[in-house]
């Protein structure tokens, strides 16, 4: 006797006995569906928060078992070594690699009249792969080197003679903006980027406020130093198109700047991005990826590269050096009236994320306070010094720290609790920025408010 499917109510399956006629659809009883649409309430949408979660690369990197870049290898591969200028400006007259390509274990060497669009950048293609005419930065490549080893591909690097004329140089981003400076990018300007927001009457501003204030605040070049290096692979197929595994946080920008540099259509280029071991920003944009992928077509091998640390300081992009100018009108109770900004920031050699980095601080630099009367003014300049690019904030770090130093300064001045003047000059809600967008959402009072509880802000101190 044939028994008929059951169904198991504590698991919801319909199960079928084994001498069943498979061919008879099991249809499952109706089950009635909510007719009422449950909302849940705003900030309460996500069951997961203040939950335990589990990362999903987190069981693989403590057990060690992460596969980063140093740990890939493929048949027959050569390992890359980029020789530095170590000169902050020059004209290159000569290179002479003969003695570096003589050597047992070298299988090619590249310079940069071999690179067919020798330049590249975010926005303002400004910088070589390898200085091929002239020096901008101590840290500028000057020609590359594939070898079987990474220490007869350092070795060969000494063996290259380079013939350089020295050219004056400028460091300072004062002396950059003075007419009688050298020019980095000669005959163009230091200066390649600037932005100016202006907002009610500054004069007027200022003739209205009991009190001006004025403070310069500087800030350093910071490195990202990330624990793992600036790495990559490049090999070439059979049918001419190149594969690039890359430490690169953003692959379809350097994709882009990788087939423009080679001259070759973007289909013909793939970047695998590799489990990166800390980016910060540092990581948004190609360096030797094009070197690697010649040197690799010149040997028809695949070619690593892995920058030092010292190279990481040297020839990659930093946080900008910002100084920052505040003049700030202020009413006898500390209320803002006027304020003028005024930023210089040191791009080093080469443009990179300066434009994107320049525009954000100038946005921000007037801080979440409402002012009537505003003029900031920021400019970016060129000097001989490492690059300047992105890294985590994009120029709010810097100004941050330049206005609320600033804040600190004034509530001293007027004996004002430093929260105080804060909560008197903070955004609410619907307010406007410097460039005039609405605020929604704003909690910048509840949230010092709340910070300042949990603090103990007013308690008394010690």
């Amino acid at each position: 006797m044939t028994r008929k499917p059951t169904l198991d109510r504590e698991r919801g399956e319909t199960l079928r006995p084994a001498d069943f006629d498979a061919r008879l659809p099991a249809a499952a009883p109706p089950a009635a569906f909510p007719i009422e649409t449950l909302v849940p309430q705003v900030r309460e949408q996500v069951p997961a928060v203040g939950q335990r979660a589990t990362r999903p690369d987190g069981r693989m990197h403590g057990l060690g078992q992460t596969r980063f870049i140093d740990d890939l290898a493929f048949p027959g591969m050569l390992h890359a070594k980029i020789k530095r200028a170590g000169i902050a400006a020059a004209r290159i007259r000569a290179i002479d690699t003969r003695a570096a390509e003589a050597m047992p274990g070298v299988m090619a060497v590249l310079t940069g009249r071999e690179i067919p669009v020798n330049s590249f950048g975010p926005s303002l293609k400004d910088q070589p792969v390898l200085a091929d005419a002239r020096v901008f930065h101590a840290g500028d490549g000057v020609a590359a080197v594939a070898a079987l080893t990474e220490q007869i591909a350092l070795e060969a690097l000494e063996r290259i003679k380079v013939d350089y004329e020295p050219l004056p140089a400028v460091f300072d981003p004062f002396e950059a903006l003075r007419e009688d400076a050298p020019r980095v990018h000669a005959p163009e300007s230091n200066v390649y980027a600037s932005k100016v927001i202006r907002k009610g009457d500054i004069e007027q501003g200022f003739a209205a406020s009991d009190h001006v204030f004025e403070g310069r605040f500087r800030t350093q070049m910071v490195e990202h130093a990330p624990l793992e290096p600036h790495a990559s692979i490049a090999l070439w197929d059979a049918n001419g198109r190149l594969t690039v595994h890359s430490t690169l946080g953003r692959i379809t920008l350097g994709r882009a700047d990788i087939a423009r540099v080679l001259a070759l259509p973007v289909n013909r280029v793939r970047v695998v991005a590799t489990i990166v071991g800390g980016n910060f920003g540092g990581k948004n944009e190609i360096t030797q990826e094009p070197v690697l992928a010649l040197l690799s077509k010149k040997t028809g091998r695949p070619v690593k590269g892995v920058y030092t640390r010292t190279e990481e300081f040297i020839a990659t992009t930093t946080r900008h050096p910002i100084v920052m100018d505040y003049r700030t009108g202020v009413t006898r109770d500390g209320r803002i009236i006027a304020r003028k900004v005024r930023l210089l920031l040191d791009g080093g050699a080469y443009c990179s994320w300066s434009e994107t980095t320049l525009g954000k601080a100038c946005i921000l630099s007037a801080g979440p306070y409402r002012i009537d009367h505003l003029h900031a003014e920021a400019i970016a300049v060129y000097t001989n010094k490492t690059m300047t690019g992105a890294m985590r904030g994009f120029g709010a770090p810097q100004v941050c720290f330049a206005y609320e130093s600033h804040m600190d300064d004034i509530a001293a001045a007027l004996a004002i609790d430093p929260l105080e003047i804060r909560l008197r000059n903070a955004f609410d809600e619907g307010s406007a920025s410097p460039t005039g967008q609405v605020l929604h959402s704003v909690v910048v009072k509840e949230s010092l408010a709340l910070a300042a509880e949990r603090f103990g802000w007013k308690e008394p101190r010690s």
